[in-house]
């Protein structure tokens, strides 16, 4: 199989227009139009009755001592851990694409109740619930799709792998609202095949991210 975007620049680097914020000349960010990017994917196994997809930051802080704390740095060299951005299951064998803004087109402040998505699909809950927990303006449930956010003070470039996996089951069983870790045991043994494209984002001006 193989996965493409053209949400993407030739260098990978994800769209700004695609990233819950972008870089702000004041104040260090601002929210940005929050879009999903375009995927298209192609060569899935004849046996294929649904896609999965996923997207994943690999780079998230364990420790949030220094996120986005003036005259503070993350040091890249922080161990870092998953967090999950979108969350799509039970996508029909004859869809093959997503198109740009088909799913997210802004920022939601207590997360989108119902986001669009392939008929017959359904998306889980991402990261941005617990990120966003105890914040009265913010917090909520966050369902589909939500863009990159790193701290703006990272030093590291953040990684974010969009996955789409081929299964042999129509239905995954999944309700709106499932984990990852719903996801990864439904889907244990029904996996044809798989394809990733990684894309890369920064909030922090000092790394040059081009």
């Amino acid at each position: 199989m193989k996965l493409s975007s053209r949400s993407l620049t030739s260098s990978g680097r994800i769209a700004g227009r695609c990233a819950f914020a972008v870089q702000a000349p004041f104040g260090h960010i601002r929210l940005s139009s929050n879009r999903n990017p375009q995927l298209a994917w192609s060569g899935a196994p004849a046996a294929t009755r649904s896609f999965a997809l996923t997207m994943i930051d690999a780079d998230a802080p364990t420790r949030p001592d220094d996120v986005n704390r003036e005259g503070r740095i993350v040091p890249a060299g922080l161990p870092r851990a998953e967090f999950v951005h979108w969350l799509l299951a039970d996508i029909p064998a004859s869809v093959t694409e997503i198109a740009e803004a088909a799913c997210s087109t802004q920022v939601t402040a207590h997360g989108k109740s119902a986001p669009a998505g392939p008929d017959g699909s359904v998306q889980g809950v991402n990261d941005y619930t617990g990120w966003f927990s105890g914040d009265a303006a913010m917090e909520g449930t966050y369902l589909g799709y939500d863009g990159p956010c790193p701290p703006w003070n990272d030093a590291r470039v953040h990684r974010y792998t969009f996955e789409v996996l081929a299964l042999d089951i129509e239905s995954t069983g999944l309700k709106t609202g499932f984990a990852i870790a719903d996801l990864r045991k439904a889907i244990d043994g029904h996996v044809l095949a798989r394809a990733a494209l990684v894309g890369r984002y920064s909030l922090n001006p000092a790394v040059g991210l081009r």
